[in-house]
Parts: C-alpha cells; structure tokens; sequence
C-alpha cells in the first residue's frame, strides 16, 4: 500500500475560501474581509458556493502531499492531473541500487504469479545494473581520455550510463513525490480516481489523500469523493453496479475508515 502524508496546507482554508467568496457577493473592503467570519457564517457562505456551483474561490487554498511507495504506473496516471505541481524522484539522477517495486494484489495472492513475477523484476534490476557498469565503464574511459578530472569523470560517467540503462526497468519499479494540489483540482481527482473503476493504487492513494484533507477542510470536502456521490454514476455502461453501497461507505466515512 502506498503511503501518503499531508506535508502542508493554506492556513485556515474554509475561513481564507469564505472571504474570498465575500468579495465577490458583498461590498467589503479587502482590510474587512475577514471581519465576522466566525465558524457559522464561514460555513454558510460555503454552502452558498455548493449551491450556486461557484468553485473558483476554493482555488485559493491548497494541500501538499508526500507519496511513497508507489509504482512508476500510478506516476503515469497521477500526472495526467495537470492543474497540479509534482517533484518526482529522478531514475536519470539516482540510481535504482536496490531497485524496490510495487506487487500488484492479485499477483501477490496467487504464489505461482508472485514467484513468476518476482523472477522477472529480478531479472530486469540484474539487467539494469549490468546495463548501467558496462556503459559507466565505458563513459569513464572516453572521458578520461578527452582529460577530464578522474573525480569528475567517474560521477559523469555513472549519470550518463543510467540514462539509457533505466530503459529496461519495470512499470513497477518503486518511486517517490511531492504533490501539491489545490481545493477544486482535489475535488475533481477525487471525483475520478475514488471511483470504483479507477485503478487500485491510484484509487488507495486518492482515497488516503480525502482522508487527510477532509477534517482540515469539512464542509469544502463534505460531499468530495467519486462523482456518484453529487448524481448518477458518470461512468454509464461501464458502471461498476455499486453505486449506493459506494454512496453510503464514503457519505457515512467508512470508505475512508479502510
């Protein structure tokens, strides 16, 4: 399973999202923004903004996340999110010496498939490093004879031959980020990727990152989870079937309590 830690937030964010929402429905000075907006009336002009479809004031805050232990698949999905800031660990800068790796849960639950699979990213990682020493070697030599520094070669070298030995590694191959999101970039993820029918390790993580966001932020996130919650499932004939068990695990908390 993959392991998400909220790293940072926007101070106060349903208070900083009522203001902003303020502004724009009443004559307040930018200095009175803040003025009366105790928890009652934040929740009410949030409310307000459900109501009207008004989301462009719950862009002003924002959530960082830590993710680990995931694979360079979920990678690949994660940042199809453009509105959405990612470091990711580099394959081309650090070299994968232990090379760790996701096993999907229906190849870990059936020991022929685990044991077929491991060999695989077994042999993939002895490639890699194979890969990754002939081509060190052979940058080493070409840069030493074009008068490089020894010292410099040697870690020029090594950077050059992980560029292209990293070709040969697995979708699987373990990887690390830091992602910050804001407010109503998180609702729609959530919409899609708490679905049923999102891939399983995009869904775990979507679904750790609700459940940190939603006591800093309650009534912004109330409703927040796959699109079934707010109306018909979105996914038409793909439907997984399920929809008000779905409705009633994560409108009840229990979706998140997993």
């Amino acid at each position: 399973m993959a392991k998400v830690t909220l790293i940072a937030h926007t101070p106060d964010p349903e208070k900083l999202v009522a203001a902003s929402a303020k502004l724009c429905y009443s004559p307040a000075t930018i200095s009175d923004l803040m003025d009366g907006l105790d928890e009652e009336k934040t929740t009410s002009f949030l409310n307000m903004l459900t109501d009207f479809g008004h989301q462009s004031p719950i862009e002003h805050i924002s959530f960082t996340f830590g993710i680990e232990e995931v694979s360079r698949t979920l990678l690949a999905q994660i940042t199809r999110h453009r509105i959405a800031s990612f470091s990711v660990q580099s394959q081309r800068y650090v070299k994968e010496k232990q090379f760790s790796f996701v096993t999907p849960p229906q190849i870990a639950e059936n020991e022929q498939a685990a044991e077929l699979y491991q060999k695989a990213m077994q042999s993939a990682h002895e490639t890699y490093m194979q890969l990754a020493d002939i081509l060190q070697k052979k940058n080493y030599q070409e840069m030493i004879a074009q008068g490089m520094d020894e010292k410099k070669a040697k870690s020029a070298s090594e950077k050059k031959a992980i560029e292209d030995a990293r070709f040969v590694l697995p979708n699987a191959c373990d990887t690390k980020m830091i992602l910050t999101m804001n407010a109503r970039s998180l609702l729609n993820f959530f919409h899609l990727r708490c679905c049923n029918r999102a891939q399983w390790e995009i869904r775990d993580v979507a679904t750790q990152m609700l459940k940190l966001v939603k006591p800093i932020a309650p009534t912004i996130f109330a409703k927040a989870g796959p699109g079934c919650l707010s109306g018909p499932c979105p996914e038409g004939k793909m439907t997984c079937g399920k929809m008000q068990e779905v409705r009633a695990s994560f409108l009840s908390g229990k979706a998140l309590e997993e």
